[in-house]
């Protein structure tokens, strides 16, 4: 007989958790051998129980299902990452599949589909919900920013002036204005609120 599935559930509610074990240990091919609730537990008990698959929350408390998800799959790349989530934003959602997600599903879709993402995934492909996606490539992320203009970025959402900038990091205003004139291109806007706030929406300044 072939080996169950084993499952890690990574959600910051109880609730979902639960309904996710119920739904999981009835199929004769899986059973939840764990559950996270938040990005950090998640990627400690994943090196430890070393899934099959981790279903993965998107929004969570302490790191987020992206970053989450990399860094589970620094340790194990063999893991299927399955992201379920109520809110697609794109951005993290991108992110995710980036960072190696091959399954994305919303929680709002019907319980076979989950059931299949999961077979399929497990099995090496890929399943990646074709909604999901058409809403990723038609609100594609921002090229990333370096680390040097995360930095200089975050003193923005501080609400530093370029003279304060200059002296922070020991370069001239005028090279300032400059890295923010490309920090502004890249992200798509014109003005340092609108840089900022893109910046907090988005967790851009987040590693």
């Amino acid at each position: 007989m072939k080996n169950k599935i084993r499952i890690l559930i990574a959600d910051d509610h109880k609730l979902m958790r639960m309904g996710l074990v119920s739904l999981f240990n009835v199929q004769k091919d899986m059973t939840v051998i764990g559950e996270a609730e938040d990005g950090e537990s998640a990627v400690r008990s994943a090196a430890k129980l070393k899934p099959d698959i981790v279903i993965m929350d998107l929004m969570m408390p302490k790191m987020n299902g992206a970053d989450a998800t990399a860094a589970i799959l620094a340790e194990n790349p063999q893991a299927g990452i399955v992201i379920l989530t109520s809110f697609a934003d794109s951005f993290d959602m991108a992110r995710a599949i980036s960072n190696g997600a091959r399954g994305a599903q919303a929680k709002e879709a019907p319980t076979e589909d989950l059931i299949e993402a999961i077979r399929t995934v497990a099995d090496g492909g890929a399943a990646l919900a074709p909604d999901i996606m058409r809403c990723v490539k038609e609100n594609p992320p921002p090229p990333p920013l370096t680390e040097k203009q995360k930095a200089i970025l975050a003193s923005v959402t501080r609400g530093l002036t370029n003279q304060d900038i200059a002296l922070e990091f020991g370069i001239s205003p005028v090279s300032v204005k400059k890295h923010l004139s490309v920090i502004f291109t890249k992200l798509g806007v014109a003005t340092r609120a609108e840089a900022a706030s893109l910046a907090l929406q988005k967790h851009l300044l987040k590693t």
